[in-house]
């Protein structure tokens, strides 16, 4: 069995040599992954992140104590001074093509033919052109063309 490398909170790596699943420790599960797409979309307050997600109090501050902790999310003090606001760093905003990924799949795979759902557009109002993943040389990959090299 692989041995597993302790991580910054104590608990070991899923799988210590893939990259897959290092992310998915740190951002995989459900809430956090909708926090920080709802900080993409502006949100920075805890009321803002509550009301835009639904989500629990205690499990919100717990995701969001995990998001600084892990580097995604900073904590700011807010104009005011008297509350917290939460920022993406740029580790959080290097998470903008899985997020996008994400949503385009779910486009193709997640709602009927003809259901209504939201649209992510660029600054001219256009929705964003499907990601594809290319080689080196700019050519489409896909999972019948690329493999993984272990150990490197």
């Amino acid at each position: 069995m692989a041995r597993t490398a302790p991580r910054s909170d104590g608990a070991s790596w899923t799988d210590p040599a893939c990259p897959v699943a290092r992310t998915l420790d740190l951002v995989g599960e459900r809430w956090s992954l909708l926090i920080v797409r709802d900080a993409m979309d502006g949100a920075r307050a805890f009321t803002e992140f509550q009301h835009r997600t639904g989500i629990a109090r205690n499990i919100l501050t717990d995701r969001l104590n995990r998001l600084v902790e892990r580097g995604i999310l900073d904590r700011q003090t807010a104009p005011t001074g008297r509350r917290q606001n939460y920022v993406l760093t740029e580790a959080g905003r290097d998470l903008f093509a899985i997020v996008v990924a994400v949503r385009q799949w779910g486009e193709r795979h997640a709602f009927a033919p003809g259901e209504t759902h939201s649209v992510l557009v660029d600054d001219s109002g256009l929705p964003l052109s499907e990601l594809r993943p290319t080689d080196a040389s700019g050519r489409p990959v896909d999972v019948d063309t690329t493999s993984v090299l272990r150990d490197r």
